[in-house]
Formats: structure tokens, C-alpha cells, sequence
């Protein structure tokens, strides 16, 4: 107890001692002549203000599906310097002057001249490379809406949409419910429309701005395509389907590459007979072709060399 109380008092003789230094040395005011005035305001220093700081804002990114004016300008202007020459000759070159002449986007007209590219592109590696995907329509189409909302968004959205079907198939089938084609396709429909809302929901969590800005017709047109899927999945295994996305996904990508090369974009525009007459030859003679394929040349590759 004396302890206590002797480490009280300390504490106390220490607090006055720097109590009193702290009053020793603030400055007492002197007394100031009458004749002398004191300036009473006091000087007010300036507070800087914060400069903004610039937030980079990301560059948009060109969409061949859009009518802007990074896309069409280009393109208009390629058109403007070409020299056409005879009528005869060069009917649909006068043509898509005429048409854009009175209104109808360049980009728009771009886009459908390389559909025929995209369809040669995919018949050539179903029978050449050995990859099927989803018929010749879907990976088309998946390369449209990977031009229009880009290739993540687009992935994303179509693995949403195929894991989607694909659990809902896995549990009627389980449950034995027995529904007829179209109710099921309703169904699925719903589901799918569910797992796409799901995900745009999770925009402000994802942050990136192709989900920030889709647009509501590639995401339309891929809930559409879940009824081809789904009907492509029936009577597959789970592990056939798989595979058959893995190749869609890859026949899209190739095909997305290929919408967006510029020199082709330009080619298309300015030579569109020749382009057009080269796709039919090249169709042409990929049907001919009756030959293996290069992914059976590897399957059977120890058989060939025996």
C-alpha cells in the first residue's frame, strides 16, 4: 500500500513539474503603446486546393457490329478512293456505292460479305482438320457475338448457356420426369434465361466493362441458340458434348480472329466480285474432297506407318 501510494505521488510530482514548464514557456503579451495600432487580423494562409486527378477511361473498343465513326470512317473513306470501272463488270462494287450512298452503313455491308468467308473457313476445317462443332450455322453466329460483346464475354455467356442445358437435361433425366419437346425446351429456356440475368447481376462485381456495356441483341441471340444446343446435346453423352463445345468454341474464336483482320475487311469491300467468285471455287472443291482428315491422319498414324 505505501508502494501504491508512493507511485501515486510520483506521478503526480512529475504531471506538475511538466505542467509548469509547458506554462514557463508560453509567452506572456506585452503591453503595446496607445500610439501604435495592431494589426488584429490574422494572416490567413492559403489552403491549396486539390488538383483533379485523371482517371484513365478505357478506349472503346472497335465493333464492326456497331455504326461508329472509328469503324465506318475507315471503311468510307477506302471506299471513296476506290476507281470503279465498267458496269459490266463490277455490278456489285456499283451496288454498295449506290447502297451506301443512300444511308445503308459500310460496316453492316462489310460484315455480310464476310459471312460466306467464316461459313468456307468452318466447312474447311470439318473436313480437312476433322473438327465438327455444332454444324456450320452456330460457330457463325458465336463469331458475331464474340465481334459484338468480345471473345471473354461471349465465352463466358455461351459456357453459362451450355452448362446450363446441360444441368438441366442431367436433372430431368435423373428424375425421371417425362415432358414432351416443347415444354422441355421451355424450361431449359427459363433456366437459361436465369443463369444469363445472374450474371449481368454480377456486373458490379466483375467490373469489366464488356458486361457493363453488352448489348441486349448478342445476349438475346445466344439464348435463342440454347435450343439448338440442346438439341444437338440429345442422345450425346455428357462427354460428346463436351467435346462438341471445345470445338465450336475453337471454330468460333478462328472465325472471330478472322472477322476482325483489317486487310480482309478492306479486300472484301474493294474486290467483292473476285472474293465472292474465290469462296464458291474454294466451296467447291472443299466438297470434293473425299480424303481423310488430319485429325484421323494422327488417330491412325501407327496403323499408316505399319
Amino acid at each position: 500500500m505505501a508502494r501504491l501510494i508512493g507511485v501515486v505521488f510520483a506521478a503526480i510530482c512529475l504531471f506538475t513539474i511538466s505542467v509548469g514548464g509547458v506554462l514557463a514557456q508560453t509567452p506572456t503579451p506585452t503591453p503595446t503603446p496607445r500610439g501604435v495600432q495592431l494589426n488584429t487580423k490574422a494572416t490567413q494562409t492559403p489552403i491549396p486546393t486539390p488538383t483533379p486527378t485523371a482517371t484513365p477511361t478505357p478506349e472503346p473498343r472497335e465493333d464492326l457490329t456497331e455504326k461508329t465513326s472509328a469503324v465506318v470512317e475507315p471503311l468510307r473513306k477506302i471506299l471513296d478512293g476506290q476507281v470503279l470501272g465498267p458496269v459490266l463488270f463490277n455490278p456489285i462494287k456499283y451496288a454498295i456505292r449506290s447502297a451506301v450512298g443512300s444511308g445503308v452503313p459500310v460496316n453492316t455491308i462489310v460484315l455480310l460479305l464476310l459471312l460466306p468467308g467464316v461459313g468456307a473457313l468452318i466447312a474447311a476445317t470439318r473436313h480437312l482438320v476433322g473438327l465438327r462443332g455444332f454444324g456450320i450455322l452456330m460457330p457463325a453466329a458465336l463469331s458475331v457475338v464474340f465481334l459484338a460483346i468480345g471473345p471473354v464475354v461471349g465465352i463466358g455467356l455461351f459456357l453459362v448457356i451450355v452448362v446450363t442445358s446441360l444441368m438441366v437435361r442431367f436433372t430431368l433425366r435423373k428424375t425421371k420426369v417425362s415432358i414432351q419437346y416443347l415444354p422441355r425446351m421451355a424450361l431449359i429456356m427459363l433456366f437459361v434465361v436465369l443463369g444469363v440475368l445472374l450474371v449481368l447481376f454480377a456486373a458490379p462485381i466483375i467490373r469489366h466493362p464488356d458486361i457493363i456495356n453488352v448489348s441486349i441483341f448478342p445476349v438475346l441471340f445466344l439464348v435463342i441458340l440454347a435450343e439448338d444446343f440442346t438439341r444437338v446435346q440429345l442422345g450425346k453423352s455428357a462427354r460428346a458434348a463436351i467435346n462438341i463445345t471445345t470445338e465450336t468454341l475453337i471454330l468460333s474464336l478462328i472465325s472471330y480472329v478472322l472477322l476482325t483482320l483489317k486487310s480482309l475487311q478492306e479486300f472484301v469491300l474493294v474486290n467483292p466480285e473476285g472474293y465472292l467468285l474465290g469462296i464458291a471455287v474454294f466451296d467447291f472443291l472443299i466438297g470434293r474432297y473425299v480424303g481423310l482428315r488430319f485429325m484421323e491422319f494422327w488417330r491412325f498414324r501407327k496403323l499408316i506407318d505399319s
